[in-house]
């Protein structure tokens, strides 16, 4: 508990580290709203130690960006100690990845597809904690049995883990199937363990942070997605999505950072603007952004368009749906994105795969299903006339006198092309079946080599 309490100043609002989205600006504005402990976004650890422009550009930080914990993801316990040498000097601790469940991360084996290798795990987090000046942390998903659980954190704790952040999803709970978070299972970790613990998942306003706290007895919570729709969650804010913009763009001002990046933070902090379909232009605009400007302009024109609603100078009369806090929320406030349930999306699915089914098949003449474009073609084919098969005319071919080539239907010597061509050359002719003017061109280049002679003459 001391290194999070001295170290890290016992933070309890986190920010999580978010691919193409934790960066420095961000780092910065989601620390003025309120934010306690950021990370660096999940850097990939053999990039890392072998690239130098990625490991400055994952490093850039400041004075006002602390406390910072940098995030490593890698399978390869050398490579990842490597990795994490080069940042400690930059850094309150390591963290390691063993939470992120998207198909890149088990194309590339690390993170959460890493939780069933027990004895790797072990001689990563041991070896970067026996060679590390800094503390070795971990970020981890949740499985299926509490116990298991439990076990898989105790198992981190004796390798050498000194914070633990617990996901309450499993690795299989993401997209649309992502669903609730179980605090259950953080509140079991943290019975079971004597180092700090931090509890991710479902955190979607201040209320959120306050019952995850008593629910789980964990340290602090960590939030993703709620940071990214409301940066002022922290500070039990909704301001208007235009105030946070802008700063975000002032802090991309001074530390610069990818347009990607940029783009992504302004669809999330628009995303209730933008759903409305008077709104389609503004959204296809922002997607083709690519200049600060451009992007300063988008965030005036929605502040233009919305400020007189949120300042009461003109009424706002359109419904909106209300938000995880159970009241209405007009959408130009910041405010969580609330995703549909699996078991409805589920429905959604079955629904659909039900209507795939009942649509009209279509079969050839031998009964086997052809697809509706095959089957537009072949009545294509049926309409037309039929033709009697046309017998192929044989060719009266007559060879070259000189070899077994056909002779060419229009040469003067009764010869093919390639007798012909040796025929002119070897005996200054002409063929005007073949175009080979051999003749010709050696006649007017005499001309022109006499032309150029008496032209000198005349100058000496």
């Amino acid at each position: 508990m001391d290194f999070w309490r001295d170290t890290l100043g016992a933070p309890t609002k986190i920010v999580a580290p978010m691919v193409d989205a934790s960066e420095l600006p961000w780092r910065l504005l989601s620390r003025k709203y309120g934010a306690q402990l950021c990370y660096t976004p999940m850097l990939h650890s053999a990039i890392f130690a072998r690239d130098a422009k990625y490991r400055n550009e994952a490093l850039a930080s400041c004075e006002n960006d602390k406390p910072l914990i940098v995030q490593f993801c890698g399978n390869d316990p050398k490579v990842m100690l490597e990795a994490a040498l080069l940042a400690q000097d930059y850094c309150c601790a390591i963290d390691i990845n063993l939470g992120c469940p998207q198909a890149i991360a088990k194309r590339g084996h690390y993170g959460a597809f890493l939780q069933d290798e027990w004895p790797l795990l072990h001689e990563i987090v041991s070896l970067l904690s026996q060679k590390l000046k800094v503390p070795v942390t971990c970020k981890v998903r949740r499985f299926e049995s509490v116990e298991k659980t439990v076990d898989y954190a105790k198992m981190l704790v004796s390798a050498g883990c000194k914070m633990l952040t617990v996901h309450g999803r499993t690795r299989e709970q993401k997209g649309p199937l992502t669903g609730l978070a179980d605090w259950s299972y953080v509140k079991a970790v943290r019975e079971a363990v004597d180092i700090p613990v931090i509890s991710n998942g479902n955190i979607q306003c201040m209320e959120d942070v306050n019952r995850c706290l008593e629910e789980t007895g964990a340290v602090g919570v960590m939030t993703a997605e709620g940071n990214l729709y409301n940066p002022a969650l922290f500070m039990h804010q909704n301001p208007p999505v235009w105030e946070p913009a802008l700063e975000y763009l002032n802090l991309v001002d001074k530390y610069p950072c990818p347009m990607s990046y940029i783009r992504g933070h302004l669809f999330k902090l628009f995303h209730h603007l933008l759903s409305i379909p008077k709104n389609n232009d503004l959204r296809i605009q922002l997607g083709a952004a690519n200049t600060m400007d451009e992007f300063k302009r988008i965030v005036n024109v929605i502040k233009e368009m919305y400020d007189p609603f949120h300042l009461g100078a003109k009424l706002w009369q359109d419904t909106t749906k209300p938000n995880t806090e159970n009241i209405t929320l007009p959408p130009w406030l910041c405010q969580p994105y609330v995703r549909v349930c699996p078991e409805e999306h589920l429905k959604k699915v079955e629904e659909n795969s039900n209507k795939q089914e009942t649509k009209r098949q279509y079969e050839d003449s031998e009964g086997n299903q052809i697809s509706r474009k095959k089957m537009k073609k072949l009545r294509r084919i049926s309409r037309r006339p039929h033709k009697p098969d046309s017998v192929p005319l044989e060719r009266n071919l007559v060879k070259c006198a000189n070899c077994v080539n056909p002779l060419g239907s229009k040469c003067v010597y009764q010869l093919c092309k390639k007798c012909c061509k040796n025929k002119c050359y070897l005996e200054n002719l002409d063929c005007a079946g073949h175009r080979i003017l051999v003749k010709t061109r050696r006649e007017t280049a005499k001309f022109y080599a006499r032309k150029s002679n008496t032209t000198i003459d005349v100058l000496t």
